[in-house]
């Protein structure tokens, strides 16, 4: 063991809401499972409610979540989620990502990681990314990511969890 904290090594934080969109989630232990099951099963029942071969888009998802978020905040018991949501568009065929917190800031991104993993990974990704990248050097990307994780993270790293998501749906891979 090389750190003092040890982490899961099943424990996924990421809720798929629909066929092309995806929510990872970090913050308070019993915040972050309610809220993300709350989203989840909303989107869901949207979609079966309008037409279940038509899904909301990512950017629509993700608003919906900011208004969520803020109606928590002006309550007694917000929610305490900081939250990515990642997608692929359907009608015009464009991944997007979308970053809020529990404030119900919202902000779209072109990479982005949480919690102590974004110390090491965003200088990575800020100087390797670029807006055209192919899904094989972004694959490679995530290698270097996780490599330095391994190395610099004072915890007992256990591995990441990668799902992709594309055209075609969201797939998990192995690096």
């Amino acid at each position: 063991m090389r750190g003092v904290t040890i982490l899961k090594a099943e424990d996924d934080k990421t809720k798929t809401l629909n066929s092309h969109t995806l929510m990872a989630y970090t913050g308070e232990a019993g915040d972050t499972v309610q809220f993300a099951e709350y989203i989840q099963a909303n989107v869901q029942l949207y979609g079966m409610r309008n037409n279940s071969s038509w899904q909301l888009s990512p950017s629509a998802v993700a608003s919906f979540i900011r208004r969520e978020l803020a109606r928590s905040l002006r309550s007694r018991n917000p929610y305490n989620v900081n939250l990515l949501v990642g997608g692929f568009d359907t009608t015009t065929n464009k991944p997007h990502l979308y970053w809020l917190d529990y404030l119900a800031s919202q902000a779209s991104l072109p990479y982005a990681a949480h919690g102590y993993a974004q110390y090491y990974c965003l200088s990575i990704l800020d100087k390797h990314h670029h807006p055209d990248i192919p899904l094989e050097r972004g694959i490679e990307l995530m290698r270097m990511c996780r490599d330095e994780l391994n190395k610099r993270l004072p915890i007992d790293f256990k591995g990441l969890l990668v799902k992709v998501i594309t055209a075609k749906g969201i797939e998990v891979i192995e690096l």
